[in-house]
């Protein structure tokens, strides 16, 4: 679980205070999702710029030059990938065709897969978020084919964000959340991963008083902001499996809807390969009297299987 923010102010009208206290505040208020590491990206001088650090969002100090576009955020909850090498931290540097930062919530679960079938270059970067920045440097544009074909090709539960060095904001929207608004009157746009961040990061900065429409994404949307404020609008194939794997454990176990606690394991069992447990290791936790709801926590962090097996075969 990880957040996303930013914001695109295509008027020039908004003050460089006003957006220097609106970019720390999404990012102190997307603490929520993540305190493991925090960064941002912006375009200076026609390059992307990225400054990310291994601390939460309250202990850093986001700072961007005036006349900034847009800025693209981050906080992390390390899921793979150790937080204190930083380039494991978001947002991560591509190029295909110019540079682009590169920003993800959620989990992959094929980035070896893809990596040694798709013959990518090995690297030292260990998040399986990276995955997508091969993908779309392997195609060598940055594009909405390329975004569309990036995304049919990762498994997991995702949302993307992308900045180019023209300052245009893509938002790949997968089935992790996104929450985009639009202030028609001030020229900017901001986004947030839930409502809760932005409701908070608003009311801190004080545009909370200020009138904004909601922009609705789908799973499946691909949104491009160019630094005109026009959107641009693209799909790619929104897989239902992928959709199950990114919100299975928010609805699929509540245990009025799964019914019998046969039916749980069934489901336990069906997707454990998409998280990447052995289903004898499942079998084995549940010998050892884990509970489903215990179970169904390994499985969203998957790195604590083989630890807990192990304590328990000592005994």
């Amino acid at each position: 679980m990880c957040a996303l923010f930013g914001w695109m102010d295509y008027a020039g009208k908004i003050p460089h205070k006003v957006l220097m206290k609106l970019t720390q505040a999404l990012a102190n208020a997307a603490e929520e999702r993540g305190t493991d590491a925090s960064g941002i990206s912006y375009v200076k001088d026609r390059h992307v710029t990225i400054y990310k650090r291994p601390k939460p969002a309250h202990k850093m100090r986001f700072h961007v030059p005036e006349g900034t576009a847009a800025v693209m955020g981050h906080t992390r909850f390390a899921t793979q990938g150790d937080r204190r090498r930083n380039y494991n931290n978001h947002p991560f540097r591509g190029f295909a065709g110019q540079e682009f930062a590169f920003a993800h919530n959620g989990v992959l679960y094929n980035d070896k897969e893809l990596r040694r079938m798709k013959k990518l270059p090995v690297t030292k970067i260990e998040t399986d978020s990276y995955i997508g920045v091969q993908l779309i440097e392997r195609s060598g544009d940055l594009s909405f084919d390329s975004l569309q074909k990036m995304a049919e090709d990762v498994s997991g539960n995702f949302t993307f964000t992308l900045l180019d060095a023209e300052n245009s904001l893509y938002i790949i929207k997968g089935s992790s959340p996104m929450y985009l608004i639009h202030f028609e009157t001030l020229g900017l746009y901001v986004y947030a991963s839930t409502h809760s961040i932005m409701e908070a990061a608003l009311k801190a900065c004080g545009l909370h008083h200020c009138q904004y429409d909601v922009i609705e994404t789908e799973h499946g949307d691909i949104l491009k902001i160019d630094c005109y404020g026009k959107i641009t609008r693209d799909q790619f194939y929104a897989s239902p499996y992928s959709e199950f794997c990114g919100s299975w454990h928010y609805s699929m176990f509540d245990k009025t809807a799964a019914g019998e606690s046969e039916t749980e394991l069934d489901l336990i069992m069906e997707m454990c390969s998409c998280f990447g447990v052995d289903p004898e290791e499942v079998m084995e936790l549940v010998d050892c009297g884990y509970s489903y709801d215990e179970i169904e926590l390994f499985l969203v962090e998957p790195e604590g299987v083989g630890e807990t097996l192990n304590e328990n075969r000592c005994f």
